[in-house]
């Protein structure tokens, strides 16, 4: 998904799903699943249901997406 062609968008996460995989609506009322990716599994508890999160898209599939967690600086 990284490169050029990804593109962000904020949603709502829905509902914690096994695997650190999160169902997340987005403002137009569309539901797909998201994950955490990489490093941020070990760094972050993951984003509860309710929060809002940053999620990075790829306009070949709109079913999937990733979600970017953002460093909190010390």
């Amino acid at each position: 998904m990284a490169g050029k062609e990804a593109f962000q968008v904020e949603g709502r996460v829905i509902e914690a799903r096994p695997n650190h995989t999160f169902c997340v609506e987005l403002a137009n009322g569309h539901r797909l699943t998201a994950f955490v990716a990489g490093r941020a599994k070990q760094l972050a508890g993951g984003p509860a249901p309710g929060d809002t999160v940053k999620l990075q898209l790829s306009p070949y599939d709109l079913s999937v997406g990733r979600i970017l967690l953002e460093r909190e600086t010390i």
